[in-house]
């Protein structure tokens, strides 16, 4: 199922937290090599994780990380604004109507519908907080993923290559995105709003969140 939690809220599920971020630590530093930090625990952090950003987690059937996804409004500090501001040409994207999606993580076996989920919780997301995009920076193998899952970002500019490659993009959320994901991940359109809404209950649409 999907989880909604708030960084501040973790320790209520530390089995689903700590497998989190120790998926983490294996996608984005031992698979893509990137400069994370990895403590002892064998868990990757950073800054944002510290700032209670919201996290849409996939818990699988023993309780663990499935896939996991991390928002902040770019009202706030963001990873794109304080340092991917060159992909977007210089230009800061701030507004209370667009968020930054980071971390986009699967565990290492991870069910087949899970990046699909992952991103059908995304549109529950706007749809119920009332956010008209999501930004975030990707690398050049996820572009596979998002075009397979049928949500492919407008990408706003890209720089490097192969691996190597960063691209920042922008996600909206429309009818037909909604029904393509609910079909991808086997997830019926009822049952993704309501896990939304045993997390938030009917939350107002005011493009703000308790992480703002």
């Amino acid at each position: 199922m999907i989880r909604y939690i708030y960084g501040n809220d973790l320790h209520n599920w530390p089995t689903l937290a700590r497998s989190m971020f120790q998926d983490r630590a294996t996608q984005f530093h031992d698979r893509l090599g990137w400069a994370v930090s990895v403590d002892a625990r064998g868990e990757e952090r950073d800054a944002y994780d510290a700032i209670n950003p919201l996290y849409v987690i996939w818990e699988d059937g023993a309780g663990r990380h499935g896939g996991s996804m991390r928002f902040l409004p770019t009202t706030g500090q963001t990873m794109v604004n304080d340092h991917f501001m060159d992909l977007a040409d210089g230009v800061r994207i701030e507004s209370p109507f667009i968020w930054e999606c980071t971390r986009f993580c699967l565990a290492p076996r991870p069910e087949p519908r899970t990046a699909a989920a992952l991103m059908l919780a995304g549109g529950e997301i706007m749809t119920g907080f009332g956010v008209k995009h999501f930004v975030g920076v990707f690398d050049g193998l996820m572009q596979r993923v998002y075009r397979r899952i049928g949500a492919t970002p407008d990408v706003l500019g890209t720089k490097g290559e192969g691996r190597a490659k960063l691209c920042v993009g922008l996600w909206e959320f429309s009818t037909e995105t909604r029904a393509r994901l609910s079909h991808g991940s086997g997830i019926s359109e009822a049952q993704s709003k309501g896990w939304f809404q045993q997390a938030f209950g009917d939350v107002p649409k005011q493009g703000v969140s308790r992480a703002a």
